[in-house]
């Protein structure tokens, strides 16, 4: 039987439709390298605002940052760790990795040399950011881990930004215990909260080292000065680098 060419125009039209129906229904994977669990959930609703069109992947290692912490910085383990699973993240097919943590945010420079994709960290918008706003730069954290690499980054973004900037490392020891050991958050935050409104006097601005802190933005509205924190601005990092790939 002859198919007839209005016919076999039809049918191709039809077909170029659903296959471009079919492309739309793909997602973009984005696999996320955390080290603890405190910050999951508020990452999933920052992707369902941000960027819901992503699958979001989580890749969980919790003993990564007790090994940091434990050790006083990277270990060639830890180092190997977080290479191990951004390229297991690729081969999983994800094209984007994002790094949740900023303790091992310096074993991502090494992963990054192993990768086809481009793998993010969550606080280098963050630092970009404080740079940009003053030179008085206060750096809080939990972990003593933390605030060095948080520090260096801030100092080699400077660098490239050309840019002078007088930082000051503010550690609130003890609070990280409470949250993770104890999981008393109104007495972590309290630590935390005097802390920033004590080093707000002498700052042009504030960062909190870890996206774990974001939890006291809703307290910080009376501080004058700029608080920063990582998680939003790394997500729309992300949005952003998914958009230039198309």
């Amino acid at each position: 039987m002859k198919v007839s060419g209005r016919l076999q125009r039809e049918a191709l039209i039809s077909s170029k439709t659903s296959l471009k129906k079919g492309v739309r229904k793909l997602k973009k994977k984005v696999a996320v390298i955390h080290t603890n669990l405190l910050t999951v959930m508020d990452l999933k609703e920052l992707f369902k605002e941000i960027v819901p069109e992503v699958e979001m992947i989580n890749i969980i290692d919790d003993s990564l940052l007790e090994d940091v912490m434990r050790s006083g910085g990277l270990t060639e383990s830890v180092i190997k760790r977080i290479c191990i699973y951004a390229i297991q993240a690729e081969e999983m097919g994800a094209h984007i990795i994002l790094n949740q943590c900023s303790s091992v945010g310096e074993a991502v420079d090494v992963a990054r040399n192993m990768l086809t994709i481009p793998y993010l960290k969550i606080d280098e918008p963050m630092a970009r950011e404080a740079v940009k706003i003053g030179r008085r730069i206060s750096v809080i954290g939990t972990v003593a881990t933390t605030l060095d690499p948080s520090v260096r980054l801030i100092e080699r973004t400077a660098a490239e930004l050309d840019k002078k900037v007088d930082i000051n490392k503010v550690l609130v020891d003890g609070a990280i215990r409470v949250l993770m050991e104890e999981g008393d958050r109104e007495k972590h935050n309290r630590m935390v909260l005097g802390a920033i409104e004590e080093v707000a006097k002498n700052s042009d601005v504030i960062v909190l080292a870890q996206g774990s802190m974001a939890i006291l933005l809703p307290y910080l509205n009376h501080i004058k000065i700029p608080v920063l924190t990582s998680p939003r601005s790394g997500v729309e990092q992300l949005k952003h680098v998914l958009e230039l790939e198309g």
